[in-house]
């Protein structure tokens, strides 16, 4: 049989290493550019018989017929999100495949641990003790126990960040555009939310509706000293408003694992260097708001569910001409789809 060869884009170092060793039969060829895929960078996919892209990945219109002038079938991703995929213009021209859950508990547990270190002002003691300075001074955080938590998106992820809540016995509320049947958890709306919640947890994908869900208007309905957690995708919160509400100190804290411009700046060493983004580096330097690089996914275990289950997606779709993780491409037959993934979407 011919091999599958794939191209892996913005591939570091621990996905070299994951795929290498998840990737143990003779039947695919793996080359990793440490480049990300944009429409410059398109042609080095000719030839290929599917890519292997990340978030901060472009896959546009242009993109999409350069990886089909260039004979690449499938494009298959190694994460669960797709908004950075042009789902709707893929359609018919090329197959999209994902990986829906590699570890939701490393998810919700980074989030928690953003959480932890944020109120405790654990990251300030740490930077204090280092310097042999063990004053108490300005540490003084709050008990999670009998806090509202409201989180937005009750999927996989947010399910066990809930289970995780509920362990230090805080009241959760939740909103799900689609509630999760008898999982006894209570749905409020997002405006009840924003009013109750004492702190706020976003596990939700970016679509087009829920794009800078948080916003100047959307701020200033929640309580005074309200903390925010995002380890979902950067563009439900609006940046600038966000800066804006900490200044104002109607937020009280803000904790990030992504950011709405973050791939031009995430995943890179700018150690060296000036970031020209004026917005994250006030971020940054606010003393109540911890960023972390989209670091939530980055454990053994769900480095491996993702190597393991992309190549799996690759085999199936190359093998049995079909794949059971293939995305919705919103077509023309929603909202009466029946597909089941026995086959191809097209």
């Amino acid at each position: 049989m011919k091999k599958i060869r794939i191209a892996f884009f913005d591939a570091k170092d621990y996905d070299i290493e994951s795929f290498n060793k998840a990737n143990t039969g003779d039947t695919i060829e793996t080359s990793f550019f440490e480049t990300r895929l944009t429409e410059d960078t398109v042609r080095l996919a000719e030839g290929y018989d599917a890519v292997c892209v990340f978030v901060n990945d472009t896959v546009n219109a242009k993109v999409i017929d350069g990886l089909v002038s260039g004979g690449v079938r499938l494009i298959a991703l190694r994460c669960a999100g797709y908004n950075n995929v042009d789902i709707q213009y893929a359609y018919k021209k090329i197959h999209v495949v994902r990986v829906p859950a590699y570890s939701p508990y490393a998810v919700a547990e980074h989030a928690m641990a953003l959480l932890l270190t944020s109120i405790r002002r654990i990251h300030k003691a740490y930077n204090r003790t280092k310097d042999f300075n063990f004053s108490l001074n300005g540490l003084t955080g709050f008990d999670l126990h009998g806090k509202t938590i409201g989180v937005v998106g009750t999927g996989k992820i947010g399910r066990i960040f809930i289970d995780i809540c509920r362990g230090f016995r805080m009241n959760v509320i939740a909103y799900d555009k689609y509630p999760a049947k008898d999982s006894g958890i209570t749905y409020v709306s997002l405006e009840e939310l924003w009013e109750k919640s004492d702190i706020i947890s976003f596990h939700c994908p970016l679509t087009d509706e829920n794009r800078y869900m948080v916003k100047k208007d959307t701020i200033n309905q929640m309580k005074k000293g309200v903390v925010i957690i995002n380890t979902s995708r950067g563009a439900l919160i609006e940046s600038h408003a966000l800066l804006e509400g900490i200044k104002e100190r109607k937020i009280g804290a803000a904790c990030l694992d992504v950011y709405e411009e973050e791939s031009d700046v995430f995943f890179h060493d700018f150690s060296g260097h000036i970031v020209e983004d004026d917005t994250l580096a006030r971020l940054i330097s606010m003393p109540n708001v911890i960023v972390t690089s989209h670091q939530a996914f980055l454990t053994n275990e769900a480095l491996q569910n993702i190597a393991d289950t992309t190549l799996e997606n690759v085999a199936s779709y190359f093998e049995k001409d079909c794949c059971s993780n293939e995305i919705c491409y919103r077509c023309e037959k929603l909202p009466q789809c029946t597909q089941e993934h026995l086959s191809k979407c097209f």
